[in-house]
């Protein structure tokens, strides 16, 4: 024997699951479940989206039957913070959530240039890379001191460099750039960081551990180039030298080559010699001498 019962449906309950499937820089997307398994009609709920940087609201309706649910939140910030609410739109209880959106990048190359009584931050432009960068925003640069344990707020600036003076012989400091943070420092960009080790003598010294290895590569790959080129025309010359006395010899055996023989035929220098010093000299013939031809 047996029996079905039919729950009522409680539409006070609140959504089950709430929980987020993709966070990124401008958007994200919200995933939750129905307050109870399969719905028979139509479920109306309300999304509330909380800045807490800008104190600021925004209501979405979603209208399905779905038992899941996916929803995607736009028009978000990078490096926001947010909290997000869902019910039913009869306000009933509700789940909730924490986002926070993905920050803006850290720029690229960033690089120091060491003059006589400053050094000179470098790096390229956010925008290049970052469509929701504006360059009106700028960047605001950080230094750290690891000696006298310090960071310090050098300032901000809408160019894409920096300089920065009186520092002190022997210390070592750590520079970031990132884009400016809005609205009490809480959206802000994700740092570059650079180490800059000043020597005790105020001697230049290595202003990036990329830069450095950068300007190594620059003058070793060339120097490896040359020494490549001039083996190469070593062992050209040396080829060419060699096809040139293998060809002398060459020609050289087959002129000394008897046929009779079946060999090449050579003298030393020595027979050579004995034979031009018996052969006669022939000074000249004189106009008294008949010259008879046979």
């Amino acid at each position: 024997d047996y029996v079905v019962v039919k729950m009522i449906p409680d539409n006070r309950l609140p959504p089950r699951h709430l929980h987020a499937v993709l966070t990124a820089k401008t958007f994200a997307v919200i995933k939750w479940e129905s307050p109870y398994d399969s719905p028979d009609q139509d479920m109306l709920y309300a999304v509330a989206v909380k800045d807490l940087v800008r104190k600021t609201d925004k209501i979405y309706k979603v209208k399905t039957r779905n038992s899941t649910v996916e929803y995607t939140i736009k028009k978000l910030e990078p490096g926001g913070k947010y909290h997000v609410i869902v019910q039913l739109g009869n306000m009933s209880k509700e789940s909730s959530m924490k986002i926070n959106t993905v920050p803006l990048s850290a720029p690229d190359a960033l690089k120091i240039i060491t003059e006589n009584d400053h050094i000179l931050l470098f790096w390229k432009s956010l925008a290049l890379k970052e469509s929701n960068f504006n360059e009106s925003r700028g960047y605001e640069i950080h230094m750290f001191d690891s000696l006298m344990n310090i960071t310090a707020y050098l300032g901000n600036t809408t160019e894409n460099f920096f300089k920065v003076s009186n520092l002190k012989i022997g210390h070592n400091y750590s520079f970031t750039v990132q884009a400016r943070c809005l609205y009490s420092g809480q959206m802000c960009g994700e740092p570059a960081t650079l180490l800059y080790d000043e020597l005790g003598t105020g001697e230049d010294s290595s202003a990036s551990r990329g830069g450095s290895s950068t300007d190594v590569a620059a003058i070793v790959v060339p120097i490896l180039f040359l020494l490549l080129v001039a083996l190469a025309i070593g062992f050209v010359v040396l080829y060419m030298r060699h096809r040139r006395l293998q060809n002398s010899f060459t020609a050289f055996a087959n002129s000394h080559y008897s046929s009779r023989l079946g060999s090449a035929i050579f003298s030393s220098g020595d027979d050579l010699g004995d034979e031009d010093d018996e052969a006669p000299m022939i000074t000249g013939f004189s106009d008294d001498v008949p010259m008879v031809i046979a």
